[in-house]
């Protein structure tokens, strides 16, 4: 229920910021009390909201009391916003009472206000989806990576362990170029599949920026955070990618770090700078490869790449200090 569908007439608002006294669930009007500051062009303050005036139905043009809904409407869906569903509903209540132009409210409005609050809740519920996911590869993006990362971190349960990685995709501007950049958008929707399999529980593929992604491996010891990404590393060499285009061939580079309870205080992001380096690795190794530290920190690459030579010249680039 759309409560612009019951109003008629134009007019202009009165905005107030005093507070209604109410009887029982129905606003029980008071002087509007006006000040120049709360009047603004969308029809309601944009300062916290402490309630809006029901005029007395009586002393208002039917103009008037379409107006008063309308903030009423508005604040509502305002507090809506805020997840402040209680005032919102009380909103919701007096605009319909503006609209059918009675002090109290037939017995079947409140389920049908109920269920206008339910759609703005629904409808903030989509929004905030929408918000954290990338447009191209319906994964997560990097709002969303940053909000996880920051919970995981400060996640007293696991001591703020978690596991991150780092995936490019190894000389991408080649696929664009070659294939064009349908297929490359294609390349990336399906490299989404193929690394979001086997992930743990808790764990996700966000889209980290152009064609490089993050892996978010929570609950996993560093061994086998390793363990996850080579196994998506080696899914991505081994797909039919000329079943797409001929001779088109993908591969990822991949960068594994683990955070510890001593690097989760640390701001920033540690784990992810530390996998971005770990990528560097990777692809000044050979790239198609995932780099990572073993236990007593020395930095390797997992599977069969672990036999190439340059991996101990690729490090020191990566980690002049380390």
């Amino acid at each position: 229920m759309r409560l612009a569908g019951l109003l008629s007439g134009r007019g202009s608002a009165t905005v107030t910021t005093a507070e209604p006294a109410r009887d029982g669930d129905v606003a029980v009007p008071e002087t509007p009390v006006v000040t120049p500051e709360t009047v603004v062009t969308c029809g309601f303050p944009t300062s916290p909201i402490v309630g809006l005036d029901a005029v007395p139905a009586g002393d208002l043009t039917p103009d008037g009391r379409a107006d008063q809904a309308r903030a009423h409407e508005a604040a509502a869906e305002v507090l809506a916003d805020r997840g402040d569903w209680r005032r919102a509903y009380q909103h919701m209540k007096a605009a319909v009472s503006l609209v059918r132009d009675e002090r109290t409210l037939p017995a079947g409005v409140p389920d049908q206000l109920r269920v206008e609050v339910d759609r703005l809740r629904r409808e903030r519920a989509e929004a905030r989806e929408q918000s954290r996911r990338d447009s191209l590869t319906a994964t997560w993006n990097r709002r969303y990576l940053d909000e996880r990362l920051s919970t995981l971190r400060h996640d007293s349960s696991n001591g703020g362990a978690v596991c991150v990685a780092l995936a490019d995709v190894d000389h991408f501007k080649q696929v664009n170029d070659t294939h064009g950049h349908a297929l490359g958008d294609e390349v990336l929707r399906r490299l989404v599949d193929l690394m979001s399999e086997e992930l743990p529980p808790d764990g996700f593929c966000a889209r980290y920026g152009g064609e490089e992604f993050a892996l978010v491996l929570p609950g996993l010891s560093p061994a086998d955070a390793v363990r996850v990404c080579e196994e998506a590393r080696a899914r991505v060499d081994a797909y039919p990618w000329h079943e797409i285009a001929e001779d088109l061939r993908v591969t990822v580079s991949v960068g594994v770090a683990c955070l510890d309870a001593a690097d989760s205080g640390r701001p920033g992001s540690p784990g992810l700078d530390a996998a971005d380096a770990l990528l560097y690795v990777a692809k000044r190794a050979g790239r198609n490869a995932v780099a990572h530290r073993d236990g007593d920190g020395t930095v390797r690459l997992a599977g069969a790449a672990a036999a190439r030579r340059g991996i101990a010249a690729a490090a020191r680039r990566a980690f002049p200090t380390g």
